[in-house]
């Protein structure tokens, strides 16, 4: 493809899919590649109790189709295809899918998402999808007036053993902690303790799940008196944490221990001009209205790295005469007087080179890359390249020694 995309988006996920609402709106030119159908994981919930303005009766793919209608609305297109190779230093990025497209682009949100977590219990793989789950959302109408068990006790597994209520018989919740501890929140958990459908082993763990083409039974250990018992049921469903689906981010930018990719409050991943938002990023809270807010700040974000890329680019690398960069801050006296000082120079010099100020509080990626760490500071380009310069004593013999360079 020989377009160049302002911002390119890996994933379509609720972060994914605010990214490309909020970077088209800025009229800037964005893609979103997803794999599948846009909504990540929040597309599989069926019900959409806490995200803001959704407690009445909105469904997780009826949010995430708003979304995606959203970022349509607005000129962002939807492409579909799974990324496997990216390409991120350098002015422009590439991103390539399995199937050989390719898409360039001035800046990359990634947004990858994540996936349930595999405890490898024993009977979990041979029985997955043969009564072993991960999704209520998308089985549990497979489990109409049978009973299930659920491993897990945060947030995901509570509310997704409420819903798993409205079909199965009995519902029961292995918790490895001792009774009425539960590491949800207290208005899911108070919610769930009075569901007459919902049962609790306390103390527990799943030790095995048993059974030849369907589940069938499940081991269950205590963990206090190391007692196992067998109980009958017909679905296992495990709500026990993600992990990052980063590894095709594995350097290329810089990842915790756990393979969550770690980013600032502007979602800057360690490469300029990438972001990372969602549930693949390392944070405190994985929900979709925070993806969503990760989203907005990475296209907000990208949308003022592409604008000072841009004037920088056309102020001084692409320069026809040499160029003197003076990095100051209004609020720094020497600063001021030192614009003075080149404005002086460059004068008597017959205006040998142009002068370019940059406040470094607006433009902190350039002075990021050039290291400025003091102010003032000047730089002198010449055809892109740097010929030299001043940190902080900027006196009108230094610059003038500095012109002589070109």
């Amino acid at each position: 493809m020989s377009e160049i995309y302002d911002i390119i988006v890996v994933g379509g996920g609720p972060g994914g899919l605010a990214a490309g609402i909020y970077g088209s709106r800025s009229r800037l030119k964005t893609v979103i590649i997803e794999k599948g159908r846009p909504g990540g994981q929040a597309a599989t919930t069926e019900e959409m109790e806490n995200y803001p303005g959704s407690y009445d009766h909105m469904t997780g793919p009826g949010l995430m189709k708003n979304f995606a209608d959203h970022a349509q609305h607005f000129g962002t297109e939807i492409k579909r295809g799974l990324v496997t190779e990216l390409e991120l230093n350098g002015p422009i990025k590439t991103v390539r899918t399995d199937k050989g497209e390719e898409y360039k682009g001035h800046s990359v949100i990634v947004a990858p998402g994540a996936e349930p977590r595999i405890l490898n219990i024993k009977g979990e793989g041979k029985l997955r999808g043969k009564g072993v789950s991960y999704c209520a959302t998308c089985d549990a109408d497979f489990f109409e007036d049978l009973d299930v068990v659920v491993v897990g006790n945060g947030d995901a597994a509570i509310e997704e053993a409420q819903y798993l209520t409205k079909f199965a018989n009995e519902v029961t919740v292995i918790v490895i902690h001792d009774e009425g501890i539960l590491d949800c929140n207290k208005a899911s958990a108070e919610k769930a303790f009075k569901n007459p459908k919902i049962k609790w082993i306390w103390s527990s763990v799943l030790e095995e799940i048993k059974g030849d083409e369907l589940v069938e039974s499940v081991l269950i250990k205590n963990i206090k008196t190391n007692e196992i018992t067998e109980k009958e049921v017909n679905g296992v469903f495990f709500f026990v944490g993600t992990v990052p689906k980063t590894k095709f981010l594995e350097g290329k930018v810089e990842l915790d221990p756990q393979g969550y990719v770690i980013a600032n409050e502007l979602m800057e991943t360690s490469v300029p001009g990438v972001y990372a938002v969602g549930d693949a990023r390392v944070k405190y809270l994985r929900q979709v209205v925070t993806a969503a807010a990760d989203g907005a700040i990475a296209a907000v974000a990208a949308e003022k790295y592409l604008a000072e890329m841009e004037s920088f680019r056309e102020q001084v690398l692409e320069a026809s005469t040499p160029v003197l960069m003076a990095f100051w801050a209004p609020q720094v006296e020497e600063s001021i007087q030192a614009i003075g000082v080149l404005e002086s120079v460059i004068e008597k010099s017959g205006n040998k080179a142009a002068l370019v100020k940059t406040d470094t509080y607006r433009n902190k990626k350039t002075s990021a890359t050039y290291q400025v760490t003091s102010i003032p500071t000047v730089i002198l380009f010449d055809k892109g390249e740097v010929k030299g310069r001043i940190d902080q004593n900027i006196t009108a013999e230094a610059v003038e020694k500095l012109l002589q360079n070109i």
